[in-house]
């Protein structure tokens, strides 16, 4: 399984902070923002990743990261997403990288105070379809959100105004070679963006989603609120623990 970290986005919502560097590349704690989804990967056994990235600092990411060998990777490639298309748009790039095998996704804001090598070990076993991480969370109309009936994810709503449950759809997935014609077969929302939403939704009318419920703190850091919050648990706590 290889690994894709995407990491486009203007990061608006951060502003001024990311007037002169892409969010990504931000500080948490004692490290960038772009260390803690790498090690997610890693922690999973990813050897291989794809970086998506896009905006006026994209050539900053080969000057932090290189070839990825602080991680241990074999090997770390970079593409590059023009405009803001949404998270969906981003993940087409890596279709070639894939190489029709099956891929782990994590959104470069997203943090974890574990890991996810139980779920990643779930979807090798899995072999075809997807796997989803939930988290209950607070404000959950901030994130897609899914209508759960029993064990079945019934739908996914994205960020809408009445949640239909507490949890939030983490930006994690594992997906089989088949997300790429789902990705080519979407249409704009009414943000004008490919939603990642609508690709879980065709994994669910097909019956070939799962999920599982993430252990530990998890957060993203796209506001600064939620920065300041991925802060403080990463120095409370540490992040991307194998044992907690």
């Amino acid at each position: 399984m290889k690994g894709v970290v995407l990491a486009g986005g203007l990061g608006s919502r951060l502003l001024p902070l990311t007037k002169v560097t892409n969010k990504h590349l931000l500080p948490v704690y004692n490290k960038p923002m772009i260390y803690y989804p790498i090690q997610t990967l890693v922690n999973a056994g990813v050897t291989e990743i794809m970086l998506v990235t896009g905006g006026n600092s994209a050539g900053d990411f080969l000057k932090l990261l290189g070839n990825g060998r602080e991680f241990g990777l074999k090997h770390l490639s970079y593409t590059y997403q023009q405009g803001e298309g949404g998270i969906a748009d981003a993940l087409r790039l890596a279709e070639h990288f894939a190489d029709d095998g099956p891929i782990c996704v994590v959104l470069g804001d997203n943090l974890i105070q574990g890991n996810i090598a139980k779920a990643a070990e779930a979807f090798r076993a899995q072999k075809t379809g997807a796997k989803i991480l939930l988290k209950e969370v607070k404000d959950p109309q901030r994130f897609g959100v899914p209508h759960l009936e029993g064990s079945r994810v019934v739908s996914i709503e994205e960020k809408p105004a009445h949640p239909k449950s507490s949890y939030a759809v983490t930006g994690i997935y594992f997906y089989d070679a088949r997300v790429f014609e789902i990705t080519r077969a979407l249409k704009p929302s009414g943000r004008g963006e490919l939603e990642i939403t609508d690709v879980n939704n065709a994994y669910i009318a097909s019956g070939e989603l799962t999920w599982d419920v993430l252990d530990g703190w998890w957060t993203d850091a796209g506001t600064i609120e939620s920065l300041l919050a991925a802060n403080q648990l990463v120095a409370q706590t540490g992040a991307n623990r194998m044992e907690f």
